[in-house]
């Protein structure tokens, strides 16, 4: 049997050659030892950590091999920002390989009608050494902390120890030694447990450094077995945390994109309000008659595309490391955009018959890469019946009559979910 086109080559070197953001995981290397890493004790789907370094060579290998695409007349901005970011690991334990590659950028490629920005996600443990070469280059910083000393109480190092001092010592020297960058480029991002909640979260960081937080749950997903009583012991949902504030309501307003019931609602009048265009062109279609692919899974690198330490290539660093696409070899890039797009046909095909009668498809935000059993028979759980689709409706409609000062602020300013 033939199977269903949903996606071809060209869509992937398409992909390519609009590539958004390009993210290196840096090192797997960590100076400390938290207790819900992703890469720690409660998961088993990525690649074993050996404290390894990305070459250098592998890197600007990619980048080089890269910039044919984005130098090809199928590259569509005039001036198209691509974000180059740095992750972990603690990416700062390698800062010579930072420093080469924003180096490289500068000085070797040439692609005119570009722009290159830079991004890091770190724990500030050792903020202090290299401040001065991020400020220059105009990082974007996402800051690991999750709130107060106690808040804090699983980011400790490697002897058990708290790194709660340490990070905002070197955080506070930051906001002093360059205050303009401070308010401009640094960023919180808080993980959700249960020792600490969204209320005093947000508190902390109002109070403290006058910045609104990301606050992110636990990643439900490829938790090993044995670990699945401790880690739902630790687990906070990110809303029902919320409502338990006082004044919650002045909080979910103050965090807006940052909340679950904002997010939802941003979806819903996107996908569903009949008012929203992503360009020109969109004008021209009869969105009634489009073809919808199965799930929300983001096509293969249009958001971004993320390099393991281990020169494995993926869409992005939320899922499991045995999807990889392609990778870095010692003779060259292997990366094959028609296995790719087979791949993914291949997986959407096995969620099209429950995908074809969800009531919510159209604004669906399933990653295929997180539903557990998608090499044999997957089953996507938040799938909706008519009756569990009028009720997302009513939901979004009620909070919506609640907060109807938030429509046009959406309408006007949220451009991209």
């Amino acid at each position: 049997m033939k199977q269903e086109k949903y996606i071809t080559s060209d869509h992937v070197v398409d992909a390519l050659a609009n590539l958004p953001q390009l993210v290196f995981e840096v090192t797997d290397a960590c100076n400390l030892h938290c207790k819900y890493c992703a890469y720690g004790e409660f998961y088993e789907d990525y690649d074993c950590r050996e404290n390894q370094m990305l070459s250098t060579e592998d890197a600007i290998r990619l980048i080089d091999y890269l910039a044919v695409f984005w130098n090809s007349n199928l590259s569509k901005s005039s001036r198209k920002n691509i974000t180059i970011s740095f992750y972990g690991g603690e990416p700062l334990l390698n800062f010579s390989f930072i420093e080469t590659i924003v180096h490289h950028i500068i000085n070797e490629i040439d692609c005119p009608h570009l722009r290159f920005s830079y991004s890091m996600t770190t724990n500030a443990i050792l903020l202090y050494k290299y401040m001065d070469f991020l400020v220059q280059h105009r990082f974007q910083l996402l800051i690991s902390l999750d709130g107060n000393e106690e808040n804090t109480s699983y980011r400790v190092d490697h002897y058990g120890v708290n790194a709660y001092d340490r990070i905002v010592t070197n955080v506070d020297k930051l906001k002093t030694a360059y205050p303009d960058y401070f308010r401009d480029y640094v960023n919180f991002n808080a993980v959700l447990h249960n020792r600490n909640s969204v209320g005093n979260i947000y508190c902390f960081f109002k109070e403290r450094y006058d910045k609104i937080p990301r606050i992110g749950e636990l990643n439900g997903t490829g938790i090993r077995y044995d670990k699945q009583e401790e880690f739902w012991q630790m687990y906070r949902n990110t809303q029902e945390s919320l409502h338990q504030a006082e004044h919650y309501e002045e909080i979910e307003r103050d965090m807006f994109l940052n909340t679950p019931s904002y997010k939802s609602l941003i979806l819903f009048l996107h996908r569903y309000s009949g008012f929203v265009y992503q360009d020109y062109t969109d004008l021209l279609f009869d969105k009634q008659s489009l073809k919808y692919i199965p799930t929300g899974t983001c096509l293969p690198f249009t958001k971004k595309m993320y390099v393991t330490v281990n020169g494995k290539i993926l869409p992005c660093e939320r899922i499991g490391h045995q999807f990889a696409l392609g990778r870095i070899t010692d003779t060259g890039i292997d990366l094959d955009p028609e296995s790719i797009a087979s791949r993914y046909n291949d997986y959407y095909a096995k969620m099209e018959s429950q995908c074809v009668h969800c009531k919510n498809r159209q604004a669906c935000i399933q990653c295929i890469f997180n539903l557990e059993g998608i090499d044999d028979k997957p089953v996507c759980h938040g799938y909706m019946n008519e009756s569990d689709f009028k009720h997302y409706v009513n939901q979004q409609m009620r909070f919506l009559e609640q907060h109807p000062e938030v429509y046009q602020e959406i309408m006007e300013k949220v451009l991209t979910l």
